[in-house]
């Protein structure tokens, strides 16, 4: 993401059908400027396609910015009660493209269930109220943990200090959204133990809730993703933002103070 000198050097005039965008990405929430990127996607005769999972529509109009097909996990911040599993897709126009999807959807009957299309619904309802706290306690959070003597690097879009902040200014309604990382110092296994001290932030690989969820990436990912080995990722939730700060305060005390590094 945010690479569009390496984008355009892979996309190939007339063979290349298809480019897809994650932005920001994930975990390190690089940001991607969707309408240069639809710019080299359309002149090559590709269609880009946009994963905003973490930049939900009330933040960011991918389709409004060049676009052919923004795709989203409803599973994360567009139902933001971590109780179905979702996705969806939406188009700029009714190509070929989407008709071919719908009909694929149609027949082999990749629908959501009563009961999940029901929760989607409810939490649609309040996306915007959950999205703005998720957006406020991410940048609360980023703030107070830039500089700080455990943390090696906050990545956050929100921070002017990040290199795509102004990118994601542009593309975002001045949200920057509930997902960060931070790179804890010392070692892998001190990074672990301070996911596991954590009392507030809930241990879990899942984002977009109501709830602040913490991990360790590398232990999620694997060696075979590049992530850096003392990268933690957070979901902002929408709890108090002093008991988010609290929580990671202490656990990083609780760490580098048995460390013998307070």
């Amino acid at each position: 993401a945010g690479d569009l000198a390496s984008m355009e050097s892979i996309i190939k005039n007339g063979v290349t059908q298809l480019v897809w965008v994650e932005t920001p990405n994930n975990p390190n929430w690089e940001v991607t400027d969707i309408s240069s990127a639809s710019e080299l996607a359309h002149k090559a005769g590709a269609k880009l396609i946009v994963d905003a999972t973490a930049t939900p529509p009330t933040m960011t109009k991918s389709l409004d910015l060049g676009a052919d097909i923004s795709f989203h996990s409803a599973t994360k911040y567009l139902n933001g009660h971590s109780d179905i599993s979702a996705g969806a897709l939406s188009f700029n126009q009714q190509s070929s493209m989407y008709e071919n999807l719908f009909t694929i959807r149609k027949l082999h009957g990749t629908v959501l269930n009563s009961q999940d299309a029901f929760l989607l619904i409810r939490g649609l309802r309040t996306l915007f109220l959950r999205v703005e706290k998720n957006s406020q306690n991410a940048m609360l959070l980023a703030k107070h943990f830039n500089n700080h003597e455990f943390i090696e690097k906050v990545l956050y879009p929100g921070l002017e200090t990040h290199p795509n902040h102004q990118i994601a200014k542009h593309q975002t309604n001045g949200q920057f959204g509930g997902m960060l990382s931070v790179i804890v110092k010392g070692s892998q296994t001190d990074a672990i133990n301070v996911v596991r001290a954590c009392k507030v932030f809930y241990p879990a690989t899942s984002l977009g809730g109501v709830e602040s969820l913490i991990e360790h990436r590398k232990t999620v990912s694997g060696d075979d993703f590049p992530v850096h080995e003392n990268l933690i990722r957070i979901s902002a939730g929408i709890e108090d933002p002093v008991d988010l700060i609290n929580d990671l305060e202490q656990a990083l005390d609780t760490v580098f103070k048995r460390k013998g590094q307070h």
